[in-house]
């Protein structure tokens, strides 16, 4: 007996394992078991954190919420992207969005901007390169002297049938200085042809770079070949710099490479490989030329519209002496100048809509249940958008005029301490996403409009051009927003 039972078992094994039945049904319970294990970490998160669903949704019709998507694409590829979003994000502080059989998130509710943003930000991971970004912020301010001194001149003579329009101005300045800081060369010092040539492509790269943003996942079905050469074109233009700062280095030293190109050996040391930091110096040259160039033009643009306001700041400017070179000494004795950059940072954020995909289960502080108070837990792979540029028109927190350039409201300090960086008011980000340009930009921009303002005292809005409410100007969207009409004043 013993002799067949032994006999017997390594046999009945094999045709276990052989039986291909058996095998399935060896799956199908390691499947349950880790099903039944991920439910059970669920319900443990929701229990322990007393997570509820989310309750209000965007409503749809359509199978697979195809009218709804259809809906979205309008609004996203026409002029006025914000205000088209705005029903929806009105539908309530966090609410959830059905497409195409996937549930995604979006909120305006500061508590949980506060937590994207601080208290769980490793939950949704970011990447940064905060070390190379100190030796910006001791940057000598004489750095902008020849830039803003060429973009006073280039308003002088750039007018056009009795009128200029300041944003093309903008644009070509801020690209100047950056890449001044990036390249240790600005865009300026090429010739002509070069020089067109590459803001040309720079803007072609970044318009389409906005559209593949807002297909999200179908970013894929954007991709011209004029967009694709405009992209390559750019992309060999930091190549060459990048390349250049790594021979240097090569042929006469780290000390004498660090001096003429130092953002770039600086990124070689922290990172070891051309391609990277290649691509990062695109990352900082994107964000540094639009976010500086947008800010100086929205601020431009209602300040020739607010005559009153533009008078309060003319008045203060006329303190700063008017030839050599500002220093930050003498900026940060302009309080109302602040208030002026403030007050276009919230109706026109640097990164007006965001999104981010949890990389592991989290949490919520509010936007649950019935009321919208309670928790919500969101799966590993969930993404949750955040609208800052609805988050600073909030009657709630900005009072009743939200919607009305008014710099007076940032004067008396109360303003910040009731929105909280970071929280209700985003100016360059906050928490560790906090943009690590933040001093650099705002120096860039009140140095350019400083000097414009005492170039030009009877700066003022061009005959014919409307005054549009707070919300009805049309936009162009790429990182931020800049208005799509341009900045027209009179010939000076």
């Amino acid at each position: 007996m013993a002799s067949d039972s032994h006999s017997a078992g390594p046999e009945s094994l094999v045709e276990i394992h052989a039986s291909p039945s058996a095998a399935v049904r060896v799956l199908v319970v390691a499947l349950l078991l880790v099903l039944g294990s991920y439910l059970y970490r669920e319900r443990s998160n929701r229990e322990r954190h007393r997570c509820k669903p989310v309750v209000p949704y965007v409503p749809y019709k359509w199978p697979l919420a195809l009218d709804l998507l259809k809906r979205l694409y309008d609004i996203f590829f026409s002029d006025h992207i914000f205000e088209g979003l705005t029903p929806y994000f009105n539908i309530a502080g966090t609410c959830c969005i059905h497409l195409s059989g996937q549930t995604g998130y979006f909120t305006t509710d500061p508590q949980n901007i506060k937590a994207i943003f601080s208290t769980r930000f490793e939950d949704y991971g970011l990447e940064l390169i905060r070390r190379q970004f100190v030796r910006v912020q001791k940057q000598n301010l004489q750095i902008f002297t020849p830039h803003v001194n060429r973009l006073v001149s280039g308003i002088a003579e750039a007018a056009v049938e009795g009128r200029v329009d300041l944003k093309p101005l903008m644009f070509e300045y801020t690209l100047n200085t950056t890449t001044m800081l990036l390249f240790g060369e600005p865009h300026g010092s090429m010739d002509k042809g070069e020089r067109n040539a590459v803001r040309d492509n720079f803007d072609h790269a970044a318009f389409g770079c906005g559209i593949r943003v807002r297909l999200a996942d179908a970013a894929f079905l954007y991709n011209p070949p004029k967009f694709s050469k405009a992209c390559e074109s750019v992309r060999e233009w930091a190549t060459f710099f990048a390349a250049k700062a790594i021979k240097c280095m090569d042929e006469l030293g780290e000390e004498t490479a660090a001096e003429r190109y130092p953002f770039i050996i600086d990124l070689w040391k922290d990172m070891k490989d051309f391609e990277l930091v290649r691509d990062q110096l695109l990352h900082v040259l994107v964000a540094g030329r639009d976010s500086t160039s947008v800010l100086m033009c929205w601020t431009l643009f209602h300040l020739v519209r607010n005559p009153e306001v533009l008078q309060r700041l003319q008045q203060e400017i006329a303190s700063v002496p008017a030839e050599g070179h500002l220093t930050r000494e003498e900026i940060h004795r302009l309080p109302f100048l602040r208030c002026c950059l403030n007050e276009t940072l919230r109706l026109y954020p640097t990164l007006p809509l965001n999104l981010r995909f949890a990389n592991k289960p989290t949490v919520l502080p509010r936007g649950g249940g019935p009321d919208g108070n309670s928790p919500v837990l969101l799966k590993k792979g969930a993404g949750i958008a955040w609208s800052v540029y609805h988050l600073h028109r909030l009657e709630s927190i900005y009072g009743p005029d939200a919607r009305v350039y008014r710099p007076q409201r940032w004067e008396d300090g109360e303003l910040m301490k009731r929105a909280r960086p970071g929280v209700g008011y985003i100016d360059f980000n906050g928490g560790p996403r906090l943009c690590l340009g933040k001093d650099f930009a705002l120096t860039e921009a009140s140095y350019a409009i400083i000097r414009i303002l005492q170039a030009f005292p009877n700066i003022r809005l061009a005959p014919e051009v409307p005054n549009e409410p707070v919300g009805t100007e049309r936009h162009t969207y790429t990182i931020g927003i800049a208005p799509m009409d341009g900045v027209h004043c009179p010939r000076p």
